[in-house]
């Protein structure tokens, strides 16, 4: 008896797993499977005991020190710096070190060193003089360090070795782990003339009408290159599309203008009251109270009056700063200057905006209103700003960050801008102050990941947008798809390290594809609330330290509780892109005995023509009726050995008179996404179904998915909100919408 039962048992498993596995197979796809889910732990770096398996710093993450002092002097006769920096260096890493590596990024300019002027490297037909001058650099220019000297403690002289934009200095003594040196290092380089070079982001911008120079003083100084857990040293060479990977530190600079200068810098001002007149300080000390407008410390009457005199004395204004990654300032006797603090909820900003007169009446009107947006909402979002001072500097062509001061280009034409030149001043200010926050503080390594800093900046960056300003344009899903449907043969992943990118398409791939990564997870796959959780707990986790993109990538899944390695697989380390076609959808009713005689037989007509169809037969539309489909009895052997039994009259009663749609969606793309369905019904509403990604789990090329509908349908449309980045909205639809055939557009044109 019991071997009678056994074998019983065993017939009703078989008989199930046959059933299963007949179902199941219907749905098996029949092309490669290519492990879309699978986890990323073979493209990211392995966690260790610095970096954990959640995405946090470990118990001995560690990373080095930089403290300066600096004492420079700006000869505005000859355009050249010239200073001494004594820098104190903390080996907080657990290896001793018998050399440490300094960057010198004015080298860059030097004639013949790796420049950046050969990504335009063709000649045309027709160029301008500038395109000429970047191409075959016509009008040469000094550029680069002279290296005076570099010592020890000791005032011993060290032996140096320079290659291109790095410098490597050998110690007299090792530096054990756990213990500080101090480098004395004495310099001078002429200041580049920004309009010369392509990408220029520091040097000096001269204004012939009155004769006057603004200097933007940014890379001035040769600073400590990162030594880290991931690669040892830092060892890229500065090409000027990758920047820069720097350690933190506390900073005390000097810096000797002309008299009539005004400088504008990282850092706090520490001799006010011997650099500005008694009137600034009084209008400094109303704007450190004004919270609602900006006050003016220099007025344009008297930025035009300072002008006309150029004096042959010098003056020294002295700032210092903490925990900060780097230092910049920019001098002029032409800026003038409006304040206004800022209140957070832990700390107060004086947001501050220097500009010529050439930048008026925008750069007065909106500059300090941006960084105080910039600052409210990018806190709000991470953590607050931290230092006392946030400053933007207009110049001309760029933009760029340095901790507590920008350089942002925007400006009128004869006091008059146009509201898209308005908007991407805007736009430059706040990208800027942002990058205060992304890599300032979460100091990423810019050099070879620019999409950390640039990507999640300019998510936050078009939040600010969206939230401040409305009726701006702003980036969504929309944004990235005309270069995700660009040529696969040269499209890169954004896992593409920075000077490897097209110059054309860095914008592109390493700014707006991950920002719209971003928007898609808050707005559509994680949800908001949920994600800016996760968004802040990675920005206060990284803050004052350097991650790396495993750290944003398991830190974002371990705060959210949700696998996201399929994405991440996809849209960072992939060139797929989304197409999602909407191939078919079927409609059913169950039948019934009872119903009227006369549908019924309608149905069973539509049953039977069905019948002969071939099973991948597609209907054009709805206007056939729906499938008749028969359910019959469930089997006591497909239970198994389940006891109870369905009750299969109430299932009846529950889809009588429901309209059963099946809806067929392929992958074309290659980039999995959720699945968002609108139903468009007969009686004019609507309707909206969410599938996850996880859908796609099984068949990575094509999903077939069962709705049941009080209502019957008229269309169905895919992404109706335009969530997901869709290359092709045209195969979305059902009914398809039928295009126009060349011949016919033709005809149309010519009416």
């Amino acid at each position: 008896m019991t071997n009678s039962y056994n074998l019983k048992i065993m017939r009703l498993l078989l008989f199930a797993f046959i059933t299963l596995f007949s179902f199941f197979s219907i749905h098996a796809q029949h092309q490669p499977w290519q492990g879309k889910f699978e986890p990323i732990d073979n493209l990211i770096s392995p966690p260790n005991i610095y970096r954990t398996a959640s995405g946090a710093p470990g118990k001995v993450y560690w990373q080095q020190r930089a403290d300066y002092k600096i004492k420079v002097t700006l000869n505005e006769i000859d355009n050249t710096m010239s200073g001494e920096e004594t820098i104190t260096y903390f080996n907080n890493s657990p290896d001793d070190l018998s050399y440490v590596w300094l960057q010198l990024e004015q080298n860059v300019n030097k004639k013949g060193n790796e420049d950046f002027g050969s990504v335009n490297n063709s000649m045309k037909d027709s160029m301008t003089t500038r395109q000429i001058q970047f191409l075959t650099r016509t009008i040469d220019f000094p550029a680069g360090y002279s290296i005076k000297h570099v010592k020890d403690t000791n005032e011993y002289n060290l032996k140096t070795m320079v290659n291109n934009t790095m410098m490597k200095v050998k110690l007299n003594t090792i530096l054990k782990s756990g213990s500080s040196t101090t480098l004395s290092i004495a310099w001078s380089y002429p200041i580049t003339d920004r309009s010369l070079f392509l990408l220029s982001r520091e040097g000096y911008e001269y204004f012939p009408e009155d004769d006057n120079t603004v200097y933007l003083i940014a890379h001035w100084f040769p600073r400590m290159a990162v030594y880290n857990d991931t690669e040892g040293w830092q060892n890229q060479q500065f090409q000027k599309l990758g920047e820069f990977a720097l350690e933190f530190g506390d900073y005390d600079v000097e810096i000797t203008v002309p008299e009539d200068h005004i400088v504008a810098s990282t850092g706090e001002l520490q001799n006010s009251e011997t650099v500005l007149t008694k009137t600034q300080r009084k209008r400094m000390d109303a704007a450190r109270k004004s919270f609602d407008k900006p006050v003016m410390i220099i007025t344009k009457a008297e930025a035009e009056a300072n002008e006309k005199q150029k004096s042959t004395k010098q003056k020294t204004w002295k700032f210092k700063a903490k925990n900060v990654r780097d230092f910049a300032f920019a001098s002029s006797r032409k800026f003038m200057w409006d304040a206004q603090a800022v209140k957070l909820p832990t700390n107060t900003v004086m947001a501050m905006s220097l500009y010529p007169k050439e930048g008026l009446p925008v750069w007065q009107e909106e500059s300090t209103k941006s960084i105080m947006h910039a600052l409210e909402v990018y806190s709000e979002a991470t953590f607050d700003y931290p230092y006392p001072v946030c400053i933007s500097v207009n110049t001309s062509n760029i933009g760029m960050e340095f901790p507590m001061i920008s350089f942002n280009g925007g400006r009128p034409i004869n006091g008059k801008i146009s509201h898209a030149a308005k908007q991407g001043m805007i736009g430059t200010i706040i990208h800027e102050v942002g990058h205060n926050w992304f890599p300032m503080i979460v100091s990423s390594d810019e050099r070879k990941w620019m999409w950390m800093d640039e990507g999640l900046n300019t998510f936050l960056h078009q939040r600010t947008v969206a939230e401040r300003y409305p009726e701006f344009n702003s980036v969504t899903p929309k944004s990235i798809v005309p270069f995700m449907s660009g040529d696969k043969n040269i499209l890169r992943p954004v896992m593409t390290t920075s000077d490897n990118e097209l110059f054309n398409q860095f914008g592109a791939n390493f700014y707006i594809k991950p920002t719209v990564g971003l928007q898609m997870l808050r707005n559509s796959i994680i949800g908001k609330e949920l994600f800016d959780e996760a968004f802040k707990e990675y920005a206060n986790r990284w803050k004052y330290k350097h991650p790396n993109p495993a750290d944003l990538f398991r830190t974002l899944e371990d705060a959210t509780a949700t696998d996201l390695d399929w994405f991440y697989r996809g849209w960072f380390f992939t060139t797929d892109h989304v197409d999602m076609e909407l191939t078919n959808v079927k409609w059913f009713k169950v039948f019934e005995e009872n119903s009227n005689i006369e549908d019924q037989n309608k149905s069973s007509k539509r049953k039977i023509v069905a019948n002969q169809k071939n099973v991948e037969s597609q209907e054009k539309d709805f206007s056939n009726g729906p499938e008749v489909i028969t359910m019959t009895s469930t089997p006591d052997a497909a239970y198994g050995q389940f006891l109870s039994r369905l009750d299969e009259s109430e299932i009846r009663k529950q889809l009588s008179g429901k309209n059963i749609y099946e809806v067929t969606i392929k992958n074309i793309g290659g980039l999995v996404m959720p699945v968002t369905i609108a139903w468009v019904f007969a009686d004019g509403s609507t309707e909206i179904d969410t599938l996850p990604a996880e859908i796609w789990r099984r068949n990575e090329y094509e999903i077939q998915q069962t709705f049941i509908k009080d209502k019957e349908v008229s269309k169905v449309n895919l992404d109706p909100n335009f969530e997901f980045a869709d290359t092709d909205m045209k195969n979305n639809s059902f009914p398809k919408i039928e295009s126009k055939s060349e011949f016919d557009k033709f005809k149309d044109s010519n009416r």
